[in-house]
């Protein structure tokens, strides 16, 4: 994932993407109902319960980018068999899966992805429907942030904006031709009425600096008799920007330049696949954490479990849990990280910091709630004290909770950090992934970090 600037607005959801949000969890959950109903059961409490669960892991949808119609049919059956794969772990798991007739879940496995691919068809052909796509849009003012915007709404197809060019008083000679061709500077500030009214312009973006004040009053004056929507761009993209977004507090508008990307039904989605997958984890593995216990216990003395505070969310300590693989407990003020041939490994440590089974008991952590099982991974706070005043940005990641795994160890930033150029590498990744993050990325991660623990040799 690259630096690109996220800049969402809280306030402005189109209706095309709400419907894209929606489809895949309406349709699944609907094959559902109506297959049980056409086999002559009950729609029962358990159903609602699975509704729940389909809901969680499916929303949002798999829409978020244009894509080809085979791009499109690729996407919806991988997701569609990963979500599948979670649930019948879940049900095989815990029994589930047995209260529900065998004909209900076969005959949904298969028709469930057939409705699916011929929904997303229909939807993908009406909602190219012209009366649904074009917006016609104008930039006044050809700067940096006017070049961002026209660059995001060439790319952003769901506010179907089309851009129709740039007003500036300035000669095309005075620009970066690099960024801006001749053909888009459409006229002077003078000429911004005409052309809108003559143009059915819908949306006009100025991005000018607020030392222009006199010139915008002029502008905003020579609109009034148009029925454009007018907006001003504020120039925030000079910030590295985390989850921006615009809201109000109590109508106050205000702009979010650094923000935690689980709020409102983001959240709501973000703690229930944690809730989901710890479970399945913890019942799947339950007889895995016995043995790895009573193991620790006979290979040397101590406690199973080492606990060792770390930073949380909005940086408040926690206890984090971890099978204990080292001879010696260490909390202290100062703390040594973990080296390839630490002494103080034992040797039933090595194979579980090899494995990763030293990690299974944070899963309680994440029931507890104060661990994700996807997120920037947690610092001793030795090291939080040392890096956030050696690394810009540093406490940016404590907007979420720490997590299992996380971007960064799976872009190949696991095991020890010794120098602090290592240590900036997984920040930067840690940031991205607050800036990027999605149910989607979550899943992604997942699975990877599943085949990374089989072959990683950062692990000691």
């Amino acid at each position: 994932m690259g630096k690109s600037q996220a800049f969402r607005y809280n306030k402005e959801i189109s209706p095309k993407l709400l419907i894209k949000m929606l489809i895949d969890p309406t349709f699944i959950i609907a094959c559902l109902g109506f297959i049980t109903i056409y086999y002559g059961y009950r729609l029962t409490p358990k159903y609602y319960v699975t509704a729940s669960i389909i809901f969680a892991l499916s929303f949002p949808g798999a829409w978020f980018r244009e894509q080809s119609i085979w791009d499109d049919i690729v996407n919806v059956l991988s997701r569609w068999f990963l979500n599948i794969a979670v649930l019948f772990l879940f049900g095989y798991a815990t029994s589930y899966l047995d209260t529900f007739p065998r004909e209900v879940i076969l005959t949904w496995l298969w028709v469930t992805p057939f409705v699916l691919l011929v929904v997303h068809l229909t939807v993908a052909k009406v909602l190219s429907n012209r009366r649904y796509s074009e917006r016609f849009a104008v930039v006044v003012g050809v700067s940096d942030l006017g070049v961002q915007l026209r660059d995001k709404m060439h790319l952003d197809h769901d506010r179907n904006l089309k851009f129709k060019g740039f007003f500036d008083d300035r000669d095309y000679a005075r620009f970066d031709t690099q960024q801006v061709d001749k053909d888009e500077l459409v006229g002077k500030f003078s000429q911004l009425a005409d052309f809108v009214k003559s143009n059915a312009i819908d949306t006009i973006f100025i991005a000018l600096p607020m030392t222009s004040e006199p010139r915008l009053m002029n502008l905003l004056d020579s609109l009034k008799d148009t029925t454009s929507s007018i907006y001003f761009v504020p120039n925030v993209f000079m910030f590295d920007l985390i989850q921006a977004r615009i809201t109000d507090v109590a109508g106050v508008p205000v702009i979010a330049v650094c923000e935690t990307p689980f709020s409102g039904m983001n959240g709501l989605v973000k703690r229930l696949s944690d809730i989901i997958f710890s479970l399945v984890i913890i019942v799947c593995l339950l007889p895995i954490f016995l043995i790895v216990a009573i193991g620790v216990k006979l290979s040397s003395p101590g406690p199973v479990l080492f606990k060792q505070r770390r930073y949380g969310l909005d940086g408040q300590e926690i206890i984090v849990y971890k099978f204990r693989t080292m001879t010696v407990q260490n909390d202290e003020e100062q703390v040594i990280q973990a080296v390839p041939n630490d002494k103080r490994v034992t040797a039933f440590g090595g194979f579980l910091r090899k494995s990763s089974l030293d990690e299974l008991p944070q899963f309680f952590n994440v029931l507890q709630g104060c661990m994700s099982v996807v997120g920037p991974r947690p610092h001793a706070i030795s090291h939080n004290e040392l890096y956030r005043k050696a690394i810009k940005g540093y406490m940016i990641r404590h907007k979420v909770k720490p997590g299992i795994t996380g971007w960064a160890q799976i872009n190949g930033l696991r095991g020890q950090t010794e120098t602090l150029e290592k240590m900036k590498l997984r920040i930067e990744s840690d940031l991205d992934y607050l800036r990027h993050w999605s149910l989607a990325l979550d899943l992604k991660i997942i699975l990877k970090t599943i085949l990374l623990v089989l072959k990683d040799k950062a692990a000691y």
